[in-house]
């Protein structure tokens, strides 16, 4: 424990001492223990209601109502939050169910709850009500957020939905669960009390609560109450730390921990657009472009900036639809693209293998890494990598996959001279015959990928 940590330790513990002082002076003013129980009486009837035979039962009877109500409203929730984003008809028909647990206040749903399925119940019922419309909409809002480029990137590459739920949706989602989570559990607790006070259910929390109200036994009720919040605080920690742990999980299942043996690399296919016109939402960047590329034929776009080559190459990805004209693509691609594209928290050798698994073992990934990056950059997250060498990961990942054809969206920029010709040498030593389009400011690239040079004018 660093000293920043202990320090802030300390800096609590000392405000739990001032206030519970508080609490001790405020009882001996008011010398009353039905008024004020104090601090000693409510720990010495604290410690009694532990010890006693009674508690277990007490403690599960209400634990596994309101954490099997919380845990249905998460995994309903979350359920429901994924088809909702899939489906505007489902988002649609769900809004007014939702408004409606949002709006109405849990004593009135109670009270339905106790006509409909009588007291025992009641609590795990009332806390799936108030917990679900929080959790659904943190689903929906987090989903809405996840990142489309990453998700391109996958389809690209042939990620099937599975993989990329656990490389990518997961742990883009779970920030918004854990933050919602943080204040739902909570609440969940004092909801599922509230309900057995109302309801009384024989054996809970909310009954011995109610009848120390009842008795005016008021230590008890305190003892109660730091029961409550204790369980509480510790159900949410629990549950926290192992929500949080789905995220690296998701990550290790998406990638193949084992070295798989090589795949054969697809057979090249052509590139050929004619009379074309390519752009945004309608809007035509590029038209009337007829180019073609033979099966294994190399060729380099060197127009200027903004002239359309991101746009062309999207375009025969399959991730732009052409507006005109007709586009001839390979059945399979692999890409750099323009701007990073990478699972932040993966490394090296996991952003290739989870694209490229069936094409090359771990040892093959790695030997092919070890051709563009220094050994000491393969074993940490890809986030820690600098600009140039996040740019030969991509490279490396675009080269592992078995495709047809290789799409290269200025994949040397931000490399060094001395770099920028090892990447060629790369490039020309994996390339396997595969038909390359790629896109370049150094002219020089044409000849030292013996390839032919096209322009969009």
């Amino acid at each position: 424990m660093n000293t920043s940590s202990r320090t802030r330790i300390l800096k609590r513990l000392a405000a739990c001492a001032l206030w519970l002082g508080v609490w001790q002076a405020a009882g001996l003013l008011v010398g009353s223990d039905i008024l004020l129980a104090s601090p000693l009486d409510t720990c010495r009837r604290l410690v009694s209601i532990v010890a006693s035979e009674r508690f277990l039962p007490i403690l599960w009877f209400s634990f596994s109502r309101i954490a099997g109500g919380f845990l249905a409203a998460f995994v309903l929730g979350v359920a429901l939050g994924f088809l909702a984003n899939r489906s505007s008809l489902i988002r649609e028909l769900l809004a007014p169910l939702v408004l409606a647990f949002k709006s109405i206040p849990v004593a009135c749903i109670v009270v339905l709850l106790l006509i409909w399925v009588g007291s025992r119940e009641v609590s795990g019922i009332a806390v799936f009500l108030m917990a679900f419309p929080a959790l659904y909409l943190a689903t929906v809002e987090g989903l809405g957020q996840v990142d489309e480029k990453l998700g391109q990137m996958l389809s690209v590459f042939g990620v099937g939905p599975v993989r990329r739920l656990l490389a990518h949706t997961w742990p883009s989602l779970l920030p918004y669960l854990v933050a919602t989570s943080r204040n739902a559990c909570g609440m969940a607790w004092k909801a599922g009390v509230a309900a057995e006070l109302i309801g009384t259910p024989l054996g809970s929390m909310g009954e011995r609560i109610y009848q120390a109200k009842i008795l005016l036994e008021t230590a008890d009720l305190f003892a109660w109450t730091v029961i409550v919040v204790a369980v509480s605080y510790l159900c949410e920690q629990a549950f926290l730390w192992l929500l949080r742990q789905t995220g690296p999980v998701a990550l290790r299942c998406a990638v193949p921990r084992a070295g798989v043996p090589s795949a054969a690399p697809a057979q090249p296919g052509p590139i050929a657009l004619k009379d074309a016109a390519l752009g945004y939402d309608g809007m035509p960047v590029i038209e009337k472009l007829t180019l073609s590329l033979a099966a294994g034929e190399r060729g380099v776009l060197t127009d200027a900036s903004g002239t359309g080559k991101t746009t062309l190459l999207l375009t025969v990805a399959g991730l732009l639809p052409e507006l005109a004209g007709t586009v001839q693509r390979p059945q399979s691609l692999s890409m750099v693209f323009q701007e990073t594209r990478l699972i932040e928290e993966l490394d090296a050798e996991d952003n290739v293998l989870l694209v490229g698994a069936g094409s090359l073992s771990r040892a093959d990934v790695r030997s092919l890494l070890l051709e563009l990056l220094p050994e000491e950059a393969l074993g940490r997250p890809v986030r820690e990598l600098s600009g140039g060498q996040r740019r030969r990961v991509e490279l490396a990942r675009a080269l592992a996959y078995p495709s047809a054809a290789l799409l290269l969206d200025e994949p040397f920029s931000s490399l060094d001279e001395e770099t920028h010709e090892q990447a060629v040498r790369v490039v020309v030593l994996h390339l396997n015959g595969r038909t390359l389009l790629m896109s370049s400011h150094a002219p020089e690239d044409v000849s030292a990928l013996d390839a032919r040079q096209l322009t969009l004018s």
